[in-house]
């Protein structure tokens, strides 16, 4: 089969859901949008925050990302291991409305991060907690959104215990929230992985899992593709149809051979793109996943290695915030420094102590930076905080270690 241009796989697939849609109003395939904006925020905790009746005009409006604590002032009442500024407990809402052609689609909403001890209701009913800070989570808000009426959404965020870090941490939902659309029959969160193997110049294979999710009551006769692009142009297609039953999950599992790859390096971060197409009587959803072909190793005397070559690590220890904007950070500024860093000779970066934003994952692939990337700061023992000042005083103990036996796993 010859090259196709992306381009045009996504022109005639656009025409066909636009046919769909005019005959029956409703739409189907994923749909993200940005759901920062148009928020409403108290500072301080509030009695039934979450009742949509409650009257909140007189909150502030503001748009997310958004960190309470660097908007504050100084003050040495507050721990020196977090830079001497408060949490305490702040409330954010918003209304929005969900079309009526929406009723049979799934809806979720994703959070990058809450610090922390977060809680969410939608319409005044709990869909759960996440006491860590950094996590990425998303809540299925399906059966209780009102389609063809407005909705409400809560956030109670809980930072009281203020002196639980080594380092500021901010407070607030300072990472991005978006609202996904799908179709009942959809690939589930972070459900495509994509694993690079036997990585030459000459040749790579691509292991690809999709795990599918069918919630509808009916089984369901599914097409599952998978197209590699590189420039536009589709390079190599795999394709399978399977069967699902109602209320059940399936792992599609392919493989692609790709000739003569160009390899992903410091210097040379090529990128490929994963189009991962689900397909009924339509499409029903697809999900991008950039690809970078390389092979790592290392060797306890000879180090680490890229793609076969002996690299030296030449990096930093970095931290989620960024000075004066707290740790509500915008993409162009993560962009900014990566590049000041890699104008210095900078090649790898380790997240000091947590994960860090899909943001900045996303432009280190793009820009050729190795990450070690770190899930916690302290297990089941605490750390010491230090609350009058460095080695001064009695150490704080507050932090993540309270939740490890209960959270480490879903973390």
């Amino acid at each position: 089969m010859k090259p196709r241009k992306f381009t045009f796989i996504l022109s005639l697939v656009t025409i066909m859901l636009i046919k769909v849609n005019c005959i029956s109003g409703q739409p189907t395939d994923r749909e993200v949008q940005n759901f920062n904006f148009d928020w409403k925020f108290y500072k301080g905790d509030v009695s039934n925050g979450q009742d949509p009746g409650l009257n909140d005009s007189e909150w502030r409006k503001l748009d997310l990302p958004h960190d309470w604590s660097i908007e504050a002032n100084f003050n040495k009442s507050y721990a020196s291991s977090t830079g001497y500024l408060p949490g305490g407990i702040g409330w954010y809402r918003k209304s929005f409305f969900i079309p009526a052609n929406e009723i049979n689609r799934k809806v979720f909403i994703s959070f990058d991060g809450i610090y922390n001890n977060s809680e969410v209701w939608i319409n005044g009913t709990l869909l759960g907690k996440r006491p860590n800070g950094y996590i990425s989570f998303q809540y299925d808000m399906t059966p209780f959104i009102r389609p063809g009426k407005e909705n409400l959404i809560a956030v109670r965020v809980d930072h009281s215990k203020f002196a639980d870090s080594r380092w500021y941490t901010g407070s607030g939902i300072y990472r991005d929230v978006k609202l996904v659309f799908t179709s009942p029959v959809h690939i589930k969160q972070w459900g495509v992985s994509a694993v690079a193997k036997n990585v030459t110049v000459d040749k790579a294979t691509l292991d690809i899992e999709i795990n599918i999710s069918n919630e509808s009551e009916k089984t369901s006769e599914v097409t599952v593709t998978n197209f590699l692009i590189t420039s536009g142009d589709t390079i190599k297609k795999t394709s399978q149809t399977i069967s699902i039953p109602g209320s059940s999950s399936k792992i599609v599992t392919q493989n692609i051979d790709i000739f003569g790859p160009k390899l992903w390096d410091t210097e040379n971060p090529n990128l490929y793109s994963l189009i991962t197409v689900v397909k009924g009587f339509n499409v029903l959803d697809r999900e991008e996943t950039p690809i970078g072909f390389r092979s790592i190793r290392f060797d306890s005397d000879k180090g680490f290695f890229l793609n076969g070559k002996n690299l030296k690590l030449k990096g930093i220890c970095m931290h989620h915030e960024a000075g004066t904007l707290g740790s509500a950070v915008p993409r162009q500024v993560i962009k900014r420094r990566l590049d000041i860093l890699k104008e210095a000779g900078c090649n790898a970066i380790r997240t000091s102590h947590n994960p860090f934003s899909s943001d900045f994952l996303e432009l280190c692939d793009e820009k050729g930076f190795l990450v070690i990337g770190e899930a916690f700061d302290e297990w089941e023992l605490p750390k010491r905080k230090w609350i009058e000042g460095w080695n001064a005083g009695i150490p704080g103990k507050d932090g993540y270690s309270v939740n490890f036996k209960e959270w480490a796993t879903i973390d």
